[in-house]
């Protein structure tokens, strides 16, 4: 005879699953990387949609003064008046534009040759990276605190040194003409490095094979760049220009620290940023500067959008 068997005793703890929870356990494993990072997302979508909607509303209101005091509606005369200011906001467009063109194109052609010379190993390469990195570690404001001392048209090393070979004190930062040039220079200098390391790294992710192969057809090292390289560093071409020409078109540190208020007092200097800075902690006027922030907004989405589409062309 069979020896009885054991009754079968379930754990308190244990109780079957329904099918309404066995559902939910499906769907939340599907979707668990959207639900790990849900709550990230909501923090930073609050932290962007409230300032711009607060911004929004204040350019339409004539808010001015203090911040407390009392506003009223006035729809779209804010941008009525920036559009037609021919004195002040369409100069800074201007500046801005050329601020951000310049040296984002002299950036992006300085940063493809520093990295195509890095890109191969050579003795005392880490040493000549550390030192090509090296502006990236100083903050913008001290940076142009540096260069304005460099570029003091008295005691500034700049003209000391152009003395030595003949050359007559330049004004630099103190001149209405070399003003801008003279902080896109100081732009360039700090800000090539970071196109050199997104340009760098993707040249290291680049297969040495369509390089062998052109080589062994024959190519030239310009041949071998203009029809291999470059078409298939493209994309990180792009970001690179996506990321530096938005932070390009927002610089404000250092053009703040060289020129001071309005950016400089013929306001050589002033870019959007510095001019809508002026009209909100200057002169305390909330809803015109709310407007060309906004207006500036607008003008940074347009160019993450083109530059986006652009790059999801090259990638097809």
């Amino acid at each position: 005879m069979s020896a009885p068997t054991a009754p079968v005793t379930r754990s308190p703890d244990v109780r079957p699953t329904s099918a309404a929870e066995s559902a939910w356990s499906r769907w939340a494993n599907a979707h668990r990387k959207w639900l790990f990072a849900a709550p990230a997302m909501a923090f930073v979508a609050v932290l962007i949609i409230f300032p711009v909607a607060w911004t929004g509303y204040l350019s339409l209101t004539d808010a001015e003064g203090s911040v407390r005091a009392e506003s009223s509606f006035i729809g779209f005369q804010n941008y009525l008046d920036v559009l037609s200011d021919t004195d002040r906001f369409w100069p800074a467009v201007w500046r801005t534009v050329f601020f951000t063109g310049i040296v984002l194109l002299v950036e992006v052609v300085l940063g493809m040759a520093i990295a195509l010379l890095l890109w191969r190993p050579f003795r005392g390469e880490r040493w000549v990276r550390v030192a090509i990195l090296l502006p990236l570690v100083a903050t913008p404001v001290a940076v142009g605190m540096m260069w304005r001392l460099i570029f003091d048209p008295n005691i500034g090393m700049a003209n000391q040194m152009l003395s030595w070979v003949g050359i007559g004190a330049q004004p630099w930062l103190a001149g209405q003409n070399s003003a801008l040039p003279t902080t896109m220079f100081i732009d360039i200098w700090q800000w090539t490095p970071m196109v050199v390391l997104i340009l760098l790294a993707g040249l290291t992710s680049l297969s040495d094979e369509p390089q062998e192969a052109a080589l062994i057809d024959g190519a030239s090292t310009w041949q071998r760049f203009r029809h291999v390289t470059l078409p298939l560093l493209m994309p990180t071409v792009i970001v690179a220009i996506l990321l530096r020409g938005i932070d390009a078109l927002k610089t404000f540190d250092i053009l703040y620290a060289t020129k001071g208020r309005g950016g400089g007092s013929f306001h050589e200097v002033e870019t959007l940023n510095v001019y809508a800075y002026g009209l909100s902690f200057d002169y305390n006027e909330y809803g015109i500067s709310s407007t060309v922030l906004i207006i500036f907004f607008l003008i940074i989405i347009g160019v993450m959008w083109a530059l986006t589409y652009r790059k999801k062309g090259l990638e097809r």
